[in-house]
């Protein structure tokens, strides 16, 4: 890059100085500084999207090296599952059997997981250490009332 020196800076300013005039010189030296600002920020940013492209490069390759693998395992999954399925066909066949059940059919994959089922909690009601019958047999309160429920439920009973 350019090597400036103290030395070198010294000699544009004055030189600037003699050119300009003292008086257009803080606006001319204002408008360099701007416009170096604005290039210094320009270079930035096409560094930082050079950058960008790079990495989003690179997580293409992976990506395809992940997927190249999952293939992989994909096809020696069904190798080996087309392999016990022929094994079986083969046993049922050497068996004489006949009409048996359809290996097809009889060998059809369970789901690996089991299905979501809501556990049935309350989780905005606050769980104490008290068990409710308890509490139900204690007379302790279990759910807040509002201020007109509260006195609703303690004014007496008017009989008709």
């Amino acid at each position: 890059m350019i090597d400036l020196g103290i030395s070198k800076i010294a000699l544009i300013g004055a030189v600037a100085l003699i050119v300009i005039g003292p008086e257009k010189l803080p606006r001319v030296a204002r408008t360099v500084g701007t416009l170096l600002g604005k290039a210094q920020r320009y270079v930035n940013d096409v560094k930082a999207e050079v950058n960008r492209s790079m990495e989003l490069d690179e997580l293409r390759k992976m990506k395809d090296t992940v997927e190249g693998a999952a293939r992989d395992v994909e096809g020696s999954i069904r190798t080996g599952a087309q392999d016990v399925q022929d094994k079986l066909s083969f046993s049922d066949n050497a068996s004489g059997d006949g009409g048996g059940l359809d290996t097809a059919s009889a060998f059809e994959p369970a789901p690996l997981y089991p299905s979501y089922r809501h556990p049935g909690k309350k989780w905005r009601l606050k769980q104490g250490a008290v068990p409710q019958w308890y509490k139900a047999r204690a007379g302790v309160r279990s759910k807040a009332l509002s201020g007109a429920a509260r006195v609703a439920r303690h004014r007496p009973r008017r009989f008709k």
